[in-house]
């Protein structure tokens, strides 16, 4: 392995979608998911070098996620193969126009075995950044120790560690999640989460001014608050800047967070100042929104200025 830009680890799931109900049957259209997966796609669209390391099934299903993923150009070298154990799958079915629900099959999934020792190797390898997210801790007590070592490894190293709160409900409690994911902030440089889900790295019920500035003062460098359609805040030891969203006809929300960090990510190791990372970030948010699929949609590096004040409705001829 060689050294990247993005290193990120986590569940690679199988999703299965469906236009309708899934208890009224119907096809349904299978596609690569996961929280890291699709900021690795992400930063690999807009031409960076980026790597995802996590444990796969031994069978077509594994095979399928690992195409998808070097299909999108993701160094795939710190996987494994799992003879053992079954991929993740996720159901989503469109509910309505506007509600999406989500079903989970990843108990005792290869995913959820992930290793500190599985990732000694690509971390070694070298990275400029480590991405992170507080799905992977909730799957099972290895992948929560791995995830641990990962960002105190990474820290130690001076690699910029982020780490993306990412709450799943269905996976574990509000405060089974705090007591993990507020000692892992303290070694993250860069904290994202949506306003919901701060006082999980902070104190229970702390509001999102006490939260941030606990952070700020573990020595977290910067904080994003996800605010969907009305965009995000940044906080950073100067103050608070907000970027507002770009506006387009939203047809699919899941994978938006996702395509915020990777937009993020990507001004960062650019060197962009805080506005311009921030509208890097809402302008690959508003590509997400606007397609169907949690990554399909996330746009090359040439497509960013595509959205960038044209009318609802143009034509690019």
């Amino acid at each position: 392995m060689t050294a990247v830009d993005l290193l990120t680890a986590g569940e690679a799931l199988v999703s299965l979608r469906s236009s309708g109900p899934l208890a009224g049957g119907g096809p349904l259209t299978m596609h690569l998911a996961g929280a890291e997966c699709n900021v690795a796609i992400g930063l690999a669209r807009l031409g960076h070098r980026a790597a995802w390391a996590g444990r796969v099934s031994d069978d077509e299903l594994g095979e399928f996620v690992l195409r998808q993923l070097r299909a999108e150009g993701v160094d795939t070298d710190g996987a494994t193969r799992d003879p053992d154990r079954p991929a993740g799958l996720m159901f989503l079915e469109r509910r309505t126009a506007d509600v999406t629900r989500v079903r989970y099959h990843r108990a005792g999934s290869a995913g959820s075995a992930l290793s500190t020792d599985q990732l000694r190797g690509p971390l070694a390898a070298g990275a400029r950044l480590l991405h992170l997210t507080g799905i992977t801790p909730a799957l099972s007590d290895s992948a929560r120790a791995a995830v641990t070592w990962a960002a105190q490894a990474a820290s130690r190293s001076g690699i910029h560690v982020s780490l993306d709160v990412n709450h799943r409900a269905r996976l574990w409690s509000r405060d089974a999640a705090r007591a993990a994911l507020a000692p892992l902030a303290a070694h993250a440089s860069l904290v994202i989460a949506s306003a919901d889900e701060l006082d999980l790295v902070a104190e229970a019920g702390s509001d999102e001014d006490t939260a941030v500035a606990g952070l700020l003062r573990r020595g977290v460098e910067t904080v994003l608050v996800k605010l969907g359609a009305d965009g995000a805040r940044a906080y950073t030891r100067e103050g608070v800047r907000h970027a507002p969203a770009v506006a387009v006809t939203a047809v699919d929300t899941v994978g938006a967070g996702d395509a915020f960090t990777a937009g993020y990510l990507s001004g960062y190791l650019d060197g962009l100042d805080l506005a311009d990372r921030l509208r890097r970030a809402v302008t690959v948010g508003a590509f997400a929104v606007a397609c169907h699929g949690d990554w399909e949609g996330l746009p090359r590096r040439d497509e960013l200025p595509m959205i960038d004040g044209r009318p609802a409705g143009s034509t690019l001829r």
